[in-house]
């Protein structure tokens, strides 16, 4: 009896880019800085996008992550194509299949460290004390549970990046959008928040595109692309 060969489930990309165009406005002349960019990234995937700095790499983040318009072509998230929808349920997309770590933390400095990671789950919903419980526990596996009540200001730099890793995860998204994470940190810190970041998405099998100066850093990722004039190009 032979046996019967079922047809390979497609999957879909987590966020599918297409042909995007950006361009700035500086003094007098415009400034293509994107110019057809393609990237699909399929969920779990771990993507890197080097390139020299002023290439264009935290506005394509913002694009990715629904936080700035192409001028041209198409961005879906989930299946979803940004410029078709609400700025209610833009919004609702982003928080619940995004995640965002930037250089900086951008923590609200009256909030204590779990009251900012239970944001995302509060805006999303959550019940006070189910959205405190969550972000409790990924603060836990994080490495700071005995700062869960210290405000921004009275935790270390490296701390502070690991609640703003805690607070991109907490939602679980489909994908974390990461811009120079560790840049502003020692090489000691900067390892230890990357270690973090890559072993809370692999273990929640959550995509991430990470933009980084840091070539070594980059090399660890599945695919590395190069912003280059304005296009990606994918380095071997």
């Amino acid at each position: 009896m032979s046996e019967v060969r079922r047809p390979a489930t497609k999957v879909e990309p987590i966020l599918d880019c297409r042909d995007v165009h950006k361009r700035f406005l500086q003094g007098p002349t415009h400034i293509d800085v994107l110019k057809g960019v393609d990237l699909r990234v399929s969920p779990g995937e771990r993507i890197a996008v080097v390139g020299a700095s002023g290439a264009g790499k935290s506005t394509l983040l913002h694009i990715l992550g629904g936080l700035d318009a192409p001028d041209r072509g198409q961005v879906l998230v989930a299946g979803e194509d940004v410029a078709t929808l609400s700025e209610t349920r833009r919004c609702q997309l982003r928080n619940a299949r995004l995640g965002f770590v930037y250089q900086f933390h951008h923590l609200l400095s009256e909030f204590s460290a779990v009251e900012n990671v239970a944001m995302p789950l509060l805006i999303g919903g959550r019940q006070v004390r189910e959205a405190e419980e969550r972000a409790s526990a990924i603060l836990g596996q994080v490495g700071l549970e005995d700062r869960l009540r210290h405000r921004p200001s009275e935790l270390s730099g490296g701390e502070r990046q690991r609640v703003a890793v805690a607070r991109a995860l907490v939602m679980r998204p489909s994908c974390v959008l990461a811009d120079e994470p560790t840049g502003n940190l020692d090489l000691q810190n900067a390892e230890r928040v990357h270690e973090l970041l890559d072993d809370l998405c692999r273990s929640h099998g959550t995509a991430v595109v990470l933009v980084t100066h840091n070539l070594e850093l980059a090399e660890q990722m599945d695919r590395v692309f190069e912003l280059r004039e304005g296009t990606l190009v994918q380095r071997a």
